[in-house]
């Protein structure tokens, strides 16, 4: 993992380095590789993987934090993108390239470490892939493309936004490999929904890519169904 943080202020970027550093210490993970930029040229000149990165708004040589986060996200709606400024008022134009999360300075260290909490989970979903394997080929593929997985006539289909794969594996194959991702639910015996595709819901059908697809919903499981989706948009917000 790659972490870049870009702050006109050295000590406040060092300072947030080391509160990084203290957050995969306390979780005994590996230390991410940090990279400290003191205005924004500089940063969209960095030709390294970015994973996560932590932007301050008003930054004196140089784009805004607003500006370079709508670059990245263009080269990358992966990248996550954390907004760390004094200024309230700029909420509104990080939310349109949607930002991960808007921190107000001061840092707080255990309001930053929630987040970080919640970015990992994001950072897992997006960059894990699984392997589809249909009778002609196997393919690679994000977990994050997986729109969702849906079992008709004895056969199951996997939805990209690209493709759609006639798959080998049956559909408890396919909820044993997808649910540890806490982004999918199995919403009916022969659908499993990808929560980030989802657009709205009933209590007994669930629309897809603004209706371009559409999975049923076992009434029994509204309950536990809304309930875990108003929990995961929470976590992604």
């Amino acid at each position: 993992m790659r972490i870049l943080i870009c702050d006109d202020d050295i000590t406040f970027g060092h300072n947030l380095k080391n509160s990084i550093l203290d957050y995969f210490s306390n979780i005994s993970a590996k230390n991410p590789e940090i990279v400290i930029y003191n205005n924004g040229n500089d940063l969209l000149e960095d030709n390294g993987p970015m994973d996560i990165v932590f932007l301050d708004v008003e930054m004196p040589n140089g784009p805004s934090g607003i500006t370079i986060g709508n670059e990245l996200k263009k080269d990358n709606n992966n990248i996550i993108v954390f907004i760390v400024t004094s200024y309230n008022e700029y909420l509104d134009d990080a939310m349109k390239f949607n930002v991960f999360r808007y921190l107000s300075k001061p840092l707080d260290s255990r309001r930053l470490h929630r987040n970080l909490e919640d970015a990992m989970l994001l950072y897992t979903t997006s960059v894990s892939k699984v392997a589809i394997e249909t009778k002609k080929e196997i393919v690679s593929v994000y977990t994050s493309e997986i729109i969702c997985v849906e079992a008709k006539d004895r056969r199951v289909f996997i939805y990209t936004p690209d493709n759609v794969y006639l798959s080998v594996h049956n559909m408890n194959y396919w909820e044993d490999l997808l649910l540890p991702f806490h982004s999918f639910f199995r919403t009916h015996r022969s659908y499993i929904v990808g929560m980030d595709y989802i657009t709205s819901f009933s209590h007994d059908l669930i629309k897809l890519c603004d209706g371009k697809y559409h999975a049923y919903l076992t009434r029994r499981k509204y309950t536990d169904f809304k309930t875990t989706y108003l929990l995961y948009l929470e976590s992604v917000r």
